[in-house]
């Protein structure tokens, strides 16, 4: 009998990730890092992940999340927009059925461009720097606290006046 049940749940395990993996390249989710990601008219994807990279799109896809690139959609995004240090661009016959967030970069829409969600763009210079410096406060004040150590520690120490012996 157990052999029986352990037959049974190896057999459900590998339809679990069976089924996981068909739904994964079913969506053609892409993931890109330092090489752009297009989506050609006609064509259609999932979402849309590019860090160090910009995005094109002229297609269909989902959500689309750019780091460190920019973002040109000319064709239709079911889901929303994120640009972190780069811009996004709606040309005419852009449709986002969700949100637009630029933070560090800035927003073009041309007039024949659809948003059906909200629009969010925080730029100006001193936002990336901000972005990139406030994670590393806890890092650098952690460096200062272990130098401060360290040196304390190395400090020559005054050697203590002995008196002389007089023989009492």
């Amino acid at each position: 009998m157990p052999t029986r049940i352990r037959c049974i749940l190896i057999a459900v395990v590998l339809l679990l990730i069976a089924v996981s993996i068909a739904s994964a390249t079913s969506k053609q989710d892409r993931v890109q890092i330092g090489s752009g990601i297009v989506v050609h008219e006609g064509e259609e994807a999932g979402d849309l992940v590019c860090i160090g990279c910009g995005v094109k799109v002229q297609g269909t896809c989902g959500d689309v999340v750019a780091i460190g690139g920019g973002v040109v959609i000319e064709g239709q995004v079911r889901g929303d927009i994120v640009a972190v240090g780069g811009g996004v661009k709606l040309r005419e016959g852009a449709h986002i059925a969700g949100d637009v967030v630029t933070v560090g970069g800035g927003l073009a829409r041309d007039p024949g461009s659809e948003v059906k969600g909200e629009v969010v763009s925080q730029g100006g210079a001193f936002v990336l720097p901000l972005l990139i410096l406030i994670p590393l406060i806890p890092v650098i004040l952690i460096v200062a606290l272990i130098w401060w150590l360290i040196a304390r520690n190395n400090r020559p120490q005054p050697v203590p006046v002995q008196q002389p012996y007089t023989g009492r």
